[in-house]
């Protein structure tokens, strides 16, 4: 199954990109998904720090923060990677 991903601020830039889409076996969970982007990491610019940067990470299944690597993903769910940010 496809899982779309979109990630924001200092995940975007860390990875490179905004968007990802994601190609995870049938049955698979937020662990599975947060592994592949640690696999994407790995291979960024700067792979400590994007590691760094996604362990720090809120994870929205669609729109709904969780930090369970065991909820389970279908297809057709939209998943945000949010970084820390701060604002007022």
């Amino acid at each position: 199954m496809i899982v779309p991903v979109e990630l924001f601020a200092a995940a975007a830039a860390a990875l490179g990109r905004t968007t990802d889409a994601l190609e995870l076996p049938d049955g698979a969970v937020l662990g599975d998904l947060m592994d592949a982007l640690g696999t994407r990491a790995a291979a960024s610019d700067d792979p400590a720090n994007a590691a760094a940067v996604l362990a720090r990470c809120t994870y929205l299944v669609d729109g709904v923060a969780t930090s369970d690597r065991d909820a389970p993903l279908t297809a057709g769910d939209a998943v945000d990677v949010l970084p820390p940010f701060s604002g007022g």
